[in-house]
């Protein structure tokens, strides 16, 4: 297969890449490195990206930021930081890739534990979180052709530690190679309109 791998330079994109790019061909996707570049707040960057990839059997995407900070501290403006990065972003990468898909393929969105089990500091997580799951459970129904959509749900990993680690004490942290795991039953399996919790 031809996999779109948006986010390919992070810490779970780095670990989905190795895990897939024995048996299919990887389009690594980063907003400054990989093979591709893509800014997935704007649409036109968006579109760029699919014309430039071409036809594809299936797209990954664990991109997106979110804000973390004191509840009442934030406004509007620190909501819409995950609104429109980590949650449009990756709606819009399936709004848009769908007409670029080839029959039969799918979609793999990222979300996060915050949807289910929220933390100090972490309010603009969880709505983000909770909204992928709802619209990939939602969208599945109707996808066209035979393309399935699905979202992997994982903990913080243990990779991400030193940076995110401070916002998540007392979680079991996740190794990445374990997370990858869900992102392959996503991709090469027939699920749709799952959640891949990965704890």
């Amino acid at each position: 297969m031809k996999i779109v791998v948006v986010g390919a330079t992070g810490t779970i994109g780095k670990a989905v890449v190795n895990a897939l790019q024995d048996r299919h061909e990887i389009v690594k996707v980063g907003k400054k490195g990989g093979d591709l570049q893509v800014d997935i707040t704007d649409t036109d960057s968006i579109r760029a990206l699919f014309k430039k990839a071409g036809r594809f059997d299936a797209l990954v995407s664990t991109a997106g930021k979110v804000h973390f900070g004191e509840l009442d501290k934030m406004t509007e403006k620190e909501f819409a930081v995950g609104l429109k990065d980590k949650l449009m972003g990756q709606v819009n990468l399936v709004l848009i890739g769908r007409d670029h898909m080839n029959d039969g393929g799918s979609f793999t969105l990222t979300a996060g534990v915050l949807s289910h089990d929220p933390i100090r500091y972490g309010a603009s997580a969880s709505l983000v979180n909770g909204a992928l799951e709802s619209f990939g459970r939602a969208a599945a129904i109707e996808m066209p052709r035979g393309i399935r959509i699905n979202v992997v749900s994982p903990g913080v990993l243990v990779e991400s530690l030193p940076v995110f680690g401070e916002y998540f004490r007392g979680h079991e942290p996740v190794p990445g190679a374990r997370v990858a795991n869900a992102y392959l039953k996503s991709v090469e399996g027939r699920m749709t309109g799952q959640v891949l919790t990965v704890l």
